[in-house]
């Protein structure tokens, strides 16, 4: 299994640290290269040889420093030496190596620098090993990953949404609005887009604006009634004496401009825009961009947000991709050009059907029919070769838009989407036709996608399409969290999810998993979704998953891990998702996309399971739990003010401010903490009065004014608690300070790190409720808690806010399986290693913990101590060392089954 990149990272720095100082005549080759591999996960001896026998170019005979056949190549030389040379000595060595075992790649080091030569893309990257950690991705041969790569998205689709803009913007302010205004956007788009894509003829729309409006506009509005009527008439049903340049224009149909809708009354302005929008070439867009064009225009800030709720045509391909369309490219491949074969295909993917049962502008219809489209050009091409056919070219054309269903709870959205994907047919036509000589008529559309209008968590998809017909489903259901649902939404979890226990802390995306799982029961039908990542992670995943694995028999399939979401688009979206692809039954091919950084480029990795926590492990399912699992010191969140701040002394002007101008203050201080404080060495106070004698307190008029200011907050607030504790406004509203020394742990962490930053307070410093803290810990439990076999469980169970850990106590923290009685020796050697990482940390006075672990500047010697404390608890664990955190993972939930049985 291969290792994840932040632990392969970790791995690099820690072996250039060791081999940085290492002397010239001190260094032996195959040591690095040895500890080179093991940064991977890799044993180089299972994978390569050293000093490999070959013959070189002229004859002679030569030894490769390290050779992996079909794969690598090394050439080592001594500190500073050519590494040009070293190149051109490797390649003296191709002639006498058999050509199936050719390299791909060359690599070339002195220790001090790496040059890497990819032969089949024809790069080099050169640079210092110290900065490995930083290029590790380009060996992701080594490791065991296949990079995917996605396409972006095009400016011209920016530019298109800001001249729709501007004509909205003008016809909003002459009061054209509502409905009618929608309606007339979508036909006009259509008639843009038909000017330019030889669906009208050339600019037939921009030269009909242009000789026949006024250029006041006043007679605009009535010329663009008359031609969308024009529009909706068949040649038969219009009248002989129609203008002879109406006449000109096709006949539509498809219902696009069958309503009947009030236009809009045209000022010279709002004619300027129209055809300064006909200016433009609408032909170059992409027909899937069309609902977040529509989306962005209807406010001028959401305009300069273009895109933040629309799903990328980058990020749609890595959905669709492992669903359907790489499957369907390597039977076509299979094919050959074997005829039978291939007639057998296209009657395939001419029969299936596709359902996104959140559709939106239906982005994920419009990409998928194109490259579903794509793939039958690439199969006609074979079967017929690119040559002008006898018979029209579109009755070879098996693949319709018919074939597609959504299901959208706006009417707009929906028309959109009918309409953007009968835009992609006439663009996927004009492809075919150039293809084969012949050109395919468009018009009068046909029936077209089936977008039904409703609420999708309510309906009945049976309804929508048979699920005996239907093939796929797949979308990018709302992203709406459990706290941010109105209660229509509610209801809807709860029409889905019936008696379930727990769903109220359920994203409103799960609803959409239940759903499709109770539709695809005894069927072939394949799933996968774009979700925010919190269905993946922390409490959600026992309440969601529970339901999924065990009362519908889901298997996940294949799934992305935690990305971030965004697009081209200017002010993309922050919001950090996962895909998920699942079905009612099992495969042997499964696939997990892996992400080194959350905005890069996902890794292949093939495995045999994937579970709910998108582990590459069995199916386990972590519970909240109000209590430890195993005998370990209880847990809890610090105290919470709940004083508009007016307790808090935020900084040390504050600080001094306080202390200077009312003598004896000090007594009433107290050093306060949360995370950030905690982490980043920050320095805030409060006040803390509990048991204090009131007549004390009345001598310092700037902390009364303090008190009375909390006071007055809490009774302006509108729940009920809070106003009863303006009765203690000296206190704070939920005091948890315990009486002895505790452990920290932040709850909100950043992931980059290799370990969370805990440590131990003194019973006077206040804990607010950033913070986790356990009184009673000792040197033994910090050992475990700051081991990275806890680190790992964090990793893959917590919570997220964004990417950043969100360490909890009821899920975390109170099933972490501790190690299963370990004896007093393994108990000391901990305690010991345990102290020597506090007694590392306080060499470096002027550093925060944050600096101490980043993982660019940790010190060498605090690595080492956390090296020691990793091994010393592994031990613990009854682990000499584990290969992977997957491997990690895999031990811990089997202990946390072992232990949950005895419970």
């Amino acid at each position: 299994m291969p290792l994840s990149w932040n632990e392969i990272k970790s791995r690099a720095i820690e072996f250039s640290k060791e081999w940085e100082n290492e002397s010239s005549e001190d260094a032996e080759a195959k040591s690095f290269w040895d500890g080179f591999f093991n940064v991977f996960g890799l044993t180089r001896r299972r994978l390569a040889g050293f000093e490999v026998q070959v013959k070189k170019y002229g004859g002679n005979q030569g030894f490769i420093d390290l050779f992996w056949p079909g794969m690598l190549l090394v050439e080592h030389k001594s500190k500073g030496r050519d590494l040009e040379r070293a190149y051109e000595q490797a390649m003296d060595y191709f002639p006498g190596i058999k050509e199936k075992d050719l390299p791909k790649y060359i690599i070339v080091s002195d220790f001090e620098k790496i040059k890497l030569f990819d032969l089949e893309e024809n790069t080099e990257q050169e640079f210092l090993l110290k900065d490995l950690h930083k290029k590790v991705h380009l060996f992701d041969f080594i490791a065991g990953y296949k990079k995917q790569e996605y396409k972006e998205e095009d400016e011209v689709d920016i530019k298109a949404a800001e001249l729709m803009g501007k004509l909205y913007d003008v016809m909003i302010e002459t009061g054209y609005s509502g409905h009618d205004l929608n309606v007339f956007l979508v036909r006009t788009l259509f008639c843009l887009f038909s000017d330019d894509a030889r669906i009208f003829n050339q600019n037939q729309f921009r030269r009909y604006l242009e000789n026949r409006t006024s250029e006041d506009g006043s007679d605009t509005g009535m010329h663009i009634a008359t031609l969308f009527q024009v529009l909706n008439t068949s040649p038969e049903n219009r009248q002989a004496t129609l203008d002879e340049e109406l006449s000109e224009f096709p006949y539509v149909n498809g219902g696009l401009f069958a309503e009947q809708i009030i236009y809009p009354s045209f000022n010279s302005e709002m004619r300027h825009r129209l055809i300064e929008a006909c200016a433009f070439n609408w032909s170059k867009i992409s027909p899937a961009i069309f609902g977040s064009l529509f989306q962005s225009v209807m406010d001028k800030e959401a305009r300069r947000h273009f895109g933040a709720h629309y799903t990328s045509e980058k990020n749609i391909l890595k959905l669709i991709k492992p669903l359907f369309l790489d499957d369907l490219y390597a039977e076509l491949e299979a094919c050959g050009k074997n005829i039978k074969k291939l007639n057998d295909l296209h009657e395939k993917i001419s029969k299936l059907k596709f359902l996104d049962p959140a559709c939106g502008c239906g982005n994920f219809l419009i990409i998928s029919y194109r490259e579903l489209r794509q793939l039958e050009l690439e199969l006609l091409k074979r079967r017929m070769g690119q040559v002008v056919l006898g018979f029209g070219v579109e009755s070879y054309i098996r693949i319709k838009p018919e074939q597609f269903f959504g299901i959208e709870i706006d009417e707009f959205p929906a028309r959109i989407a009918q309409t953007a994907i009968w835009l992609m047919d006439h663009q996927m036509n004009e492809i075919a036709s150039e293809v084969f000589g012949q050109n395919i008529i468009d018009l009068p559309l046909g029936k077209g996608a089936t977008i039904f209008i409703g609420n999708a968590l309510q309906k009945e998809w049976e309804e929508v399409v048979p699920k005996n017909e239907l093939s796929y489903i797949l979308g990018n259901p709302p992203f709406i969290g459990s706290k941010m649902m109105n209660k229509e939404q509610r209801d809807d979890i709860i029409y889905v999810f019936g008696k379930v226990k727990g769903i109220g802390v359920l994203d409103y995306v799960s609803g959409w998993y239940v759903k499709a799982s109770q539709y695809i029961q005894g069927t072939q039908i394949k799933v996968a979704f774009v979700s925010t990542n919190s269905i993946t992670q922390g409490e959600q995943v026992g309440i969601l998953w529970n339901e999924l694995l065990n009362n519908y028999g889901i298997k996940i399939n294949f799934a992305h891990k935690t990305f971030k979401w965004s697009n081209e688009a200017r002010g993309k979206a922050a919001v950090f998702c996962v895909i998920v692809g699942f079905a009612n039954f099992d495969t042997d091919k499964k696939l997990l996309f892996e992400y080194e950084d959350v905005k890069g480029e996902p890794h292949e990795i093939k495995v045999k399971n994937i579970n709910p926590y998108l582990v590459p492990a069995d199916n386990i399912l972590i519970q909240k739990r109000s209590n430890p699992i195993n005998n370990v010191p209880i847990i809890w969140r610090g105290n919470m003010a709940n004083d508009g701040g007016n307790l808090i002394i935020k900084n040390e002007n504050e600080y001094n401010d306080l202390i200077n101008s009312e003598l004896g203050a000090e007594k009433f201080i107290r050093k306060y903490i949360g995370s950030d404080d905690f982490i980043n060495s920050l320095k805030r106070w409060c006040l803390w009065l509990r048991n204090v004698d009131p007549t004390d307190i009345r001598k310092f008029p700037k902390i009364l004014d303090r008190v009375e200011n909390c006071k007055n907050y809490r009774l302006r607030s509108v729940r009920k608690t809070t106003v009863e504790m303006a009765n203690f406004p000296m206190l704070f509203a939920e005091i948890r300070q315990p009486e002895v020394d505790y452990l920290v742990i932040p709850s909100v962490s950043s992931e980059k790190r290799k370990y969370i930053p805990i440590g131990f307070e003194s019973k006077d410093v206040i804990a607010n409720t950033d913070v986790l803290i356990i009184p009673n810990a000792t040197l033994y439990h910090f050992g475990i808690l700051e081991s990275e076999m806890h680190m790992i469980w964090v990793g893959y169970v917590c919570g997220r806010l964004e990417s950043r850990f969100r360490y909890s106590k009821d899920i975390v923290y109170n099933n972490f399986p501790w190690p299963e009685n370990p004896s007093e020796e393994k108990v000391k050697t901990i305690e010991k290693c345990a102290q020597e990482v506090l007694d590392v940390r306080a060499k470096y006075l002027n550093s925060s913990l944050a600096d101490l672990y980043d993982p660019l500047t940790m010190p060498a010697d605090l690595v080492k101590a956390h090296q020691n404390l990793d091994r010393a608890v592994d031990s613990a664990y009854g682990k000499r060392s584990f290969n992977s955190s997957a491997e990690r993972m895999e031990f811990l939930f089997g202990l946390y089954e072992k232990y949950v049985k005895l419970q």
